[in-house]
């Protein structure tokens, strides 16, 4: 697929992830997240960057196991980590991690992910 963003061709292989890394940009995601008919908020947001921030110190993409044992309990709202696995999966009802790394412009988690 291709996205036109900010005057350039962006391109993705067939499954929406990008071919070329460095070409993420937060315009980027907002076309994808378009493009799949999702609206992205501060919570989506929120996530995109830590993964993206993940992802830079480790690189690798966090599991959904770490994800909610450390982001589930920082949120003043999500104390239980149910809650805020299901709140995820309210942002992102198909496959988070895999959808979160598409738009985070990271490669496609591994299987055990």
């Amino acid at each position: 697929m291709q996205f036109e963003v900010d005057g350039r061709i962006i391109q993705t292989d067939e499954q929406g992830f990008l071919v070329d890394l460095e070409d993420w940009s937060e315009a980027f995601a907002s076309a994808l997240a378009q493009h799949e008919g999702i609206e992205l908020y501060m919570d989506h947001w929120e996530l995109i960057w830590y993964f993206r921030d993940y992802y830079a110190e480790t690189q690798s993409v966090p599991t959904m196991h770490k994800m909610v044992m450390e982001l589930g309990r920082r949120g003043e709202h999500f104390r239980d980590r149910k809650a805020y696995e299901k709140h995820i999966y309210r942002l992102f009802p198909s496959d988070p991690v895999r959808s979160i790394c598409k738009l985070a412009g990271l490669p496609m988690p591994q299987a055990d992910t």
